[in-house]
């Protein structure tokens, strides 16, 4: 795929353990590749719906009367649902990297390897840029990012140093915030910290963690009993938002649970943790993250 190269492709759609007459979503279109997997799957009564707010996702568009794609964020899909007259559907299926499309196109300024400026949007069409997050947060919001989102132990130093550095100059590029956080850089670590630091103006600038959540929760509610959740995450904040759902039905706190001991989660876990193999880290070097958690609902 030119787009994007999917991810545990075989793996996640297995999962689904797919009925022919279904009703699908894919929450992260991209490329298409899941997408079309699904529907090799799908008998002719089958049908699946696909989301992607990214514009140029919306031109890998699929040719098949069963598929419909939907240029909207995916934290609304019980809203959109309704509307296609699907209260409960059969499957739901997630793949949360940033494609290998937008890693790959500088103007987008996801990379650490082109000099952009900085925006770091999946909707290129509204919402506020990375330029924004680093020239424009306060001390303390930016360091929250910084220590939340980029897992960073010395946030409140990289911090003091943007600011100091945007206080003389506005920071627009990424390689400006490279030569700005320079002393935090060393050599052997620096794609590593560099990661981390984009990482989080990524996360912050997209709503990530939010969207997430958001998505979890209407996955459970719109599911069909013993229908199929799959998601692919790429990092530990992301993994453990849904390893945790799915144990438990919540994100933090207390486990709630009834008379009976039974924790509220709607969901139960299918199998265990799912990585790439050896040979599909290098086809893909990108998917060496990759985590692949199936989840079936549970009975209402």
């Amino acid at each position: 795929m030119e787009y994007h190269n999917p991810v545990l492709l075989k793996e996640t759609v297995d999962g689904l353990n797919i009925d022919p007459n279904g009703i699908y979503l894919d929450v992260t279109f991209g490329g298409g590749g899941h997408s079309a997997e699904i529907l090799k799957r799908l008998g002719d009564k089958g049908k699946l719906y696909a989301f992607d707010q990214d514009p140029e996702a919306i031109k890998n568009k699929l040719d098949d009367d069963r598929f419909t794609l939907i240029s909207d964020n995916f934290r609304n899909i019980d809203k959109y649902m309704k509307f296609y007259g699907h209260a409960k559907v059969d499957g739901i299926l997630g793949d949360f990297g940033v494609s290998s499309h937008q890693f790959d196109s500088a103007e987008r300024g996801f990379s650490t390897r082109f000099d952009a400026v900085l925006d770091m949007r999946m909707n290129t069409e509204k919402g506020v840029d990375a330029l924004h997050v680093i020239n424009k947060y306060s001390e303390k919001t930016l360091c929250d990012v910084f220590f939340k989102y980029g897992e960073l132990r010395n946030a409140r130093a990289i911090t003091k140093a943007v600011i100091a550095a945007r206080n003389e100059k506005e920071i627009r590029t990424s390689f400006e915030l490279k030569e700005v956080l320079k002393s935090f850089l060393p050599a052997a670590k620096e794609h590593k910290i560099l990661a981390q630091i984009f990482q989080a103006i990524r996360i912050e600038v997209n709503e990530e963690i939010v969207v997430l959540k958001e998505f979890l929760v209407n996955s459970g509610k719109i599911l069909k009993p013993k229908g199929r959740l799959s998601v692919i995450s790429y990092h530990s904040l992301e993994d453990r938002l849904v390893k945790r759902y799915i144990k438990d039905g919540i994100f933090e706190g207390e486990i709630v649970t009834d008379v009976f001991g039974n924790s509220s989660s709607p969901m139960k876990a299918v199998g265990k943790l799912i990585c790439p193999s050896r040979e599909e880290i290098k086809i893909n070097n990108r998917a060496r993250s990759a985590k692949l958690r199936i989840a079936e609902k549970k009975n209402d």
